[in-house]
């Protein structure tokens, strides 16, 4: 498959040399969701800012069965010594480093996913790799992604909210509105008929009124197991 993989569509198996080794994406993945970040290069301010942060949410990532890889248009031994200055700007504690740093030197993972910014280049007058962001889930299928110009920093708290509903909407008949958080109301999905949500829903449903008098707007909360 070439080119960027396409919400729903199987994303794309594939090699790489990485810091931990050499791995098969599918592989590594195993039956885990997977979030794949790309940057523009190692030894960029915002890219140190963002790894780092990734880095410190390692924990919240592993609670929804999330592993995480990293990659950026450098070599191993470039990202190994990076890995030094992320830690010490971040206050990470201990040699090892939470997840693996692909290497995309030659761009081809880059060029094939289309995470090229035309608009930012290097100080060879290459083009950077944007900051994208890919969910994948177990069944290797994507889920969602971002894209973020090279001088953007990406707000990993929505990246958090956004995994937390994809999660629980694959569970539960519902869907999350606008800003919704953990533990907020959620809707009931318009294919759910009255009767099906009585049963689905026991702890109530409440129908907002609306002037076209259709009872589509329908809020319950949400479910726990």
């Amino acid at each position: 498959m070439s080119g960027k993989p396409r919400l729903g569509e199987l994303f794309p198996d594939f090699s790489a040399e990485t810091t931990v080794g050499k791995i098969n994406f599918h592989e590594w993945l195993g039956n885990s969701w997977g979030i794949l970040f790309s940057h523009p290069a190692d030894y960029t301010p915002v890219c140190t800012t963002e790894l780092g942060k990734a880095a410190r949410l390692v924990p919240q990532f592993q609670k929804r069965n999330v592993k995480v890889i990293a990659l950026s248009c450098n070599s191993v031994n470039s990202h190994k010594g990076w890995i030094e200055d992320i830690k010490s700007y971040s206050m990470i504690q201990g040699d090892a480093f939470p997840y693996p740093i692909i290497d995309d030197e030659s761009r081809d993972l880059a060029v094939r996913f289309d995470m090229i910014d035309p608009a930012e280049k290097d100080k060879d007058g290459l083009p950077l790799t944007c900051r994208a962001v890919f969910i994948i889930d177990p069944n290797k299928v994507l889920r969602l992604y971002f894209m973020y110009p090279a001088t953007t920093g990406r707000n990993f708290d929505e990246i958090l909210r956004v995994l937390d509903s994809l999660q629980l909407t694959d569970k539960y008949k519902v869907a999350t509105p606008a800003d919704w958080k953990q533990g907020q109301e959620v809707m009931v999905l318009p294919t759910v008929s009255e009767e099906e949500a009585k049963s689905l829903f026991p702890n109530g449903i409440s129908t907002v009124l609306v002037p076209s008098g259709k009872k589509y707007l329908r809020e319950t909360p949400q479910p726990v197991e």
